[in-house]
Parts: C-alpha cells; sequence; structure tokens
C-alpha cells in the first residue's frame, strides 16, 4: 500500500536499476547536506489554534497573477526521460491535473514545445542553465517565450557538478558504457529495460533549436557534467533581460546579501534551495536560511524554497516561515517511477491531502493563517483588541 511518499521511494527503488535510482535519490559527499533538509524541517513545530472554523480550508495561491490550487509546484529536475520514457510530458500533465505549475528543466529529454503542448493550459515554468557556449541559452530562452512559457528561473548554484560519489561508482555517464555489472542491473530490471528498448536513449532535446538538427556530443557531455558559465555574474543578467521580459527568478539562493542583490537587479522571485543537498555538502538547510531570505526582500519580491519537503506538514512549515510555496523534486520522480504519470498525481494528491490534513489540526483555514510559534500564534486575527 502506497500511502506516503516514502513507500514511493520504495517502489521507485524496486522499478529502477540501481544506477538510475542513485541518480535520482543521490547526494553530494557524504549526504549530511540532505540529511540536514529533513533534519531542520522536522525539527520545526507549528502550534495548533483551537476553535476555529475550519469547515473550509482554502490552499490556493497567487504567484505572478496565476492561481495555483495548491501551494507546490513541480520542481526542476534533469533526464526525467530515463526514469520514465516521456517522463517531462507526463510530468507536465500530472501537475495540471493538479492545478499546479510544472517547472521543465534545461536538461529535459523532450522538446520544449512538445511539452508546453501536453499541457497547454497549464502555467509552464522554465529552469535555464547557462552554459559555456550562452547561444543555447539564448536559443531556448527564445522558443520560451515563443511557446508561452510563464516563468524564467535561473540555476545559479551549479558552477560545477557537486561530488556525487553514488553515480561515480556506477559509471554512469550518457551513452550508457557496457559492463557486466550494468548489464545484470538491467535484466534485473524487466520493465524499465523493456520501456527504454522501445523508446531509445534519452538525448538533451533541447540543446538545438532546430528539431532535425544533430546533437552535439559535447554539449550533451557538459550538460550532464554541468559545464557551467563561470563567468556568469550579477551584471550578466541585464543580457538574459534583454532575451526575457516576463518574471525572472533567481534558483540556489542561500544567502541573505545575495537576496537583497537579486532585488537590486530586478529579480522577480527566488528560490531559496541547496539543489536538494546535490551540489555543496557542507551547505545550510534551505528551511534554516528562508527566514533570512525573506526579511532580505521585505516582500517586495515572493520567495519559494525547495529540498527537502517529502510531507504536506512540510509545506506548511515553509509557507509559515514566509515561503510563497514550495517546489518538489524527487517525491514527483518516485510517483513517475512506479506507476508514470498516474503515480506523479498520486504523489501531489498525497502532498495536498496531508497539507489540508495539517492545516484543519493548526486551525488554519486559508494559508495565511499558518504560524510558526506559539507567540507568533498569540497575535492571531481572534485575539482580543487592546
Amino acid at each position: 500500500m502506497l500511502l506516503n511518499i516514502d513507500d514511493y521511494r520504495r517502489a521507485a527503488r524496486r522499478t529502477l536499476p540501481g544506477f538510475v535510482f542513485d541518480y535520482v535519490d543521490g547526494a553530494a559527499d557524504d549526504k549530511h547536506c540532505l540529511a540536514r533538509n529533513r533534519r531542520d524541517l522536522d525539527a520545526i513545530t507549528l502550534v495548533p489554534r483551537v476553535l476555529r472554523d475550519t469547515r473550509a480550508t482554502d490552499t490556493a495561491v497567487e504567484v505572478f497573477g496565476t492561481r495555483w490550487r495548491f501551494p507546490f509546484a513541480i520542481a526542476p529536475t534533469g533526464l526525467n526521460g530515463l526514469v520514465r520514457p516521456g517522463g517531462d510530458a507526463a510530468l507536465a500533465r500530472a501537475a495540471a491535473a493538479m492545478g499546479v505549475p510544472f517547472t521543465q528543466s534545461t536538461a529535459s529529454n523532450q522538446r520544449l514545445e512538445a511539452v508546453r503542448q501536453a499541457a497547454p493550459d497549464n502555467p509552464h515554468w522554465l529552469q535555464l542553465y547557462v552554459m559555456q557556449d550562452r547561444s543555447i541559452a539564448e536559443q531556448l530562452v527564445r522558443r520560451a517565450r515563443q511557446c508561452g512559457v510563464q516563468a524564467l528561473v535561473l540555476t545559479v548554484d551549479v558552477p560545477v557538478s557537486g561530488n556525487r560519489e553514488r553515480d561515480a561508482r556506477n559509471g554512469f555517464s550518457l551513452p550508457l558504457r557496457p559492463t557486466a555489472k550494468l548489464a545484470w542491473d538491467l535484466a534485473s530490471h524487466p520493465g524499465w529495460s523493456l520501456r527504454m528498448a522501445r523508446a531509445g536513449a534519452p538525448q538533451f532535446a533541447n540543446l538545438v533549436e532546430d528539431p532535425d538538427a544533430a546533437l552535439s556530443a559535447q554539449a550533451q557531455a557538459a550538460l550532464l557534467s554541468r559545464a557551467m558559465d563561470r563567468s556568469l555574474v550579477w551584471d550578466s543578467l541585464p543580457w538574459l533581460r534583454s532575451l526575457w521580459d516576463g518574471p525572472l527568478l533567481i534558483k540556489g539562493i542561500l544567502h541573505p546579501q545575495d537576496a537583497a542583490r537579486a532585488l537590486q537587479h530586478g529579480v522577480d522571485g527566488l528560490v531559496v534551495s541547496n539543489h536538494g543537498g546535490r551540489q555543496l555538502d557542507a551547505a545550510p538547510s534551505a528551511i534554516s536560511v528562508l527566514p533570512a531570505i525573506v526579511q532580505a526582500v521585505r516582500g517586495q519580491i515572493p520567495v519559494f524554497m525547495d529540498s527537502g519537503v517529502r510531507r504536506g506538514a512540510d509545506v506548511a512549515r515553509a509557507l509559515a516561515l514566509g515561503a510563497r510555496a514550495v517546489f518538489v523534486g524527487r517525491p514527483v520522480l518516485y510517483g513517475l517511477a512506479t506507476s508514470g504519470q498516474a503515480g506523479a498525481e498520486a504523489v501531489l494528491q498525497i502532498l495536498a491531502r496531508e497539507l489540508t490534513l495539517a492545516m484543519t489540526l493548526l486551525g488554519a483555514a486559508r494559508l495565511q493563517d499558518l504560524e510558526p510559534q506559539a507567540d507568533d500564534a498569540s497575535a492571531g486575527s481572534d485575539a482580543p483588541s487592546p
């Protein structure tokens, strides 16, 4: 019985070959940052308020003029086609079914236009990596404008790839290199192997503007190894603004001074993130620095968070500390691995159900009613007037 996200994680582990599961589930170095994300979320308590009318709970949130049914969205994740062929489109449809946005990665395996068409009426965001050849980013942003992408999310915490030792031990690369270990891994997971044999090896389909153009093996290898443009700095943002006039967010912010600087550069939103613990193992958890980031921007732009969210109560915790909404990555990939679009939808439904339950138990009929501490709770809307 699949009752929670951890159940889906175990199911995904059974479904996926070891090297694929390790790619999805792994983190940097000794996985301390990964553990810190969970530990610090678990340490946050939310104090219930009682005798409040919670016959109806409103979980909707407005972001950039668009109403989301729930205060969470699908985070950008790369190589979804390795988890399940057509994975990007399946996740986009799952997000649409739940009334929340899907964020497509630069490292996705289906063309931007095709994924956009899979859920044409739903908010579609694009995550952008800027590689050493900036023309790749330029053509991708042009296409995003043409097909109605709502927001652009510039990821800034990957000047180089983190030290992901599980991938190194597995010899993970594209194309896959035949070994006895790999052969046994594939034979032990026939369902995945048959799906991949029918679909073919996933490609980074958005590296070229022309769908009929040949993909550069060098560019694909650079994206897989996260060989980014390390000359990209704050003063590079006008270049990106010259290409994109919609909402621009920066993902990977952990320091309040960087948040303040983003505000000075006219950024429209921030995603507090440590890349799910996949980059710097010594980095703080996202939830621990969220309040300082929120304070630094003084309500002028929305602040979002990802990294470590596994329960609906985690969503409530982040919102209580000032996040507008959260993004979830690995959980929906566990669902995608287990049963495709239906599994991804089921994971989002679990988060929605758990969030609604948490809000009811907290006496919070609206997201704005979520309160982080007992001291804050004493100042609620039903407090007596002075």
